[in-house]
């Protein structure tokens, strides 16, 4: 069968983004007026809204499949990509569900501009999205989830890890991850805005058998970064992420020469060929699906030895369930991040929300990513 059309979608959603403060698309201060505010850390942008690309892939059948990329800005950007220049590219083609037809298709897309150096960015966010719609489409084709076409044999569910805590001071943080402890979460992620003191004394006032994991959000000072992560070592952290700028090769590799704490990186790098200089540095990647596509993910996981845990950030359902099915099949995996808010938001539009409770994801049954959208999504999908 052949592939009747792509569209793109931009989506852009209000959201509490005062109460999002300090969780994952929300980790630091922000200054300035307007949706995308500077974040006061750091030069980075943030949007005070909920941003994201939804990619649609029909089938001549009238099967359709879904996928998404990972836009937390400028939607529209990645949208454009997809209806200008990967829409030409795959559309008509034959598609018969087969891992080896969606790297074919991968490779196509991405040859579409490679020559003209656009193997990295919001071209390969747009890939991602399309990519995630066919494996979608590759499960519905199958009659199984997506799991069980990465795997013979998937977990059934996913352990999951708290990404960020909210509060206005060390204290209310710290109760605030404890609350998901009492609910089977054992390991937080902590953002560094601004102030070390106050994330350690968050750090040491979870509740006990609760593991604290720090986002360096790409901002450590290199000249106090070892003596910085040593206090994560002296308190057995899972990992130290991002630490620096993520075109900084040397300054990672000195500081994974220095400390015991695990060193995580991936979510800035779209493919294996920017997270190469990486491989041997770190201790866990962390491939972003709406970045790099299942794909992409997988050859991440193929080439690198070490554990493997999905990043996910600002996403609506087809990229939470794309990490979900990620995670439940990778050999070296079996660990996903979690996002409150973020989940609440994706479920509001799905009529069966995903689940995380017990400390774990379960695994959607459905065949495909088991998306179904309900009436609310009407205005976001027409």
């Amino acid at each position: 069968m052949r592939i009747r059309s792509l569209r793109a979608i931009p989506v852009r959603l209000p959201r509490d983004f005062a109460d999002a403060q300090g969780t994952a698309g929300s980790p630091t201060g922000v200054t300035g007026k307007g949706d995308y505010r500077w974040s006061t850390a750091y030069p980075v942008l943030y949007s005070v809204r909920f941003e994201t690309a939804l990619v649609r892939v029909e089938l001549e059948n009238g099967l359709v499949g879904w996928g998404e990329a990972q836009a937390p800005l400028a939607p529209e950007v990645a949208c454009t990509i997809v209806e200008l220049l990967l829409r030409p590219a795959i559309e008509g083609l034959e598609f018969d569900g087969g891992p080896t037809r969606i790297a074919e298709l991968w490779e196509r897309m991405y040859s579409t501009m490679r020559v003209r150096g656009q193997c990295g960015g919001f071209m390969l966010d747009a890939i991602s999205g399309v990519d995630i719609a066919l494996w979608d489409l590759a499960g519905l084709i199958a009659d199984k989830p997506v799991c069980e076409l990465l795997a013979s044999a998937p977990r059934q569910t996913v352990p999951a890890y708290l990404s960020g805590s909210s509060g206005a001071c060390p204290r209310e943080q710290a109760e605030c991850a404890g609350r998901y402890a009492d609910q089977g979460i054992s390991l937080v992620k902590l953002y560094y805005d601004s102030c070390w003191t106050d994330l350690l004394d968050v750090a040491d006032a979870l509740p006990d058998g609760m593991r604290v994991a720090v986002d360096g959000l790409w901002h450590l000072p290199p000249e106090e970064a070892v003596a910085m992560v040593r206090e994560l070592d002296a308190r057995k952290a899972r990992w130290i992420e991002c630490p620096f700028g993520p075109e900084e090769v040397a300054l990672h590799a000195r500081l994974a020469a220095q400390v015991k704490t695990p060193l995580a990186l991936g979510e800035s790098y779209r493919t294996l060929h920017e997270l190469a200089p990486f491989l041997d540095i770190m201790n866990i990647a962390q491939p972003d699906l709406g970045r790099c596509g299942i794909t992409g993910a997988l050859r991440i996981a193929e080439a690198f030895p070490g554990e493997v845990v999905p990043h996910l950030s600002i996403a609506m359902g087809p990229q939470i369930a794309a990490a979900v099915h990620f995670a439940a099949a990778a050999a070296n995996g079996g660990l996903c991040e979690f996002n409150p808010h973020v989940l609440d938001t994706a479920n509001r539009f799905l009529t069966e929300p995903f689940v995380c409770e017990n400390g774990t994801y379960r695994v959607p049954t459905r065949p495909g990513l088991g998306i179904v959208w309900n009436g609310r999504g009407d205005g976001i999908l027409s």
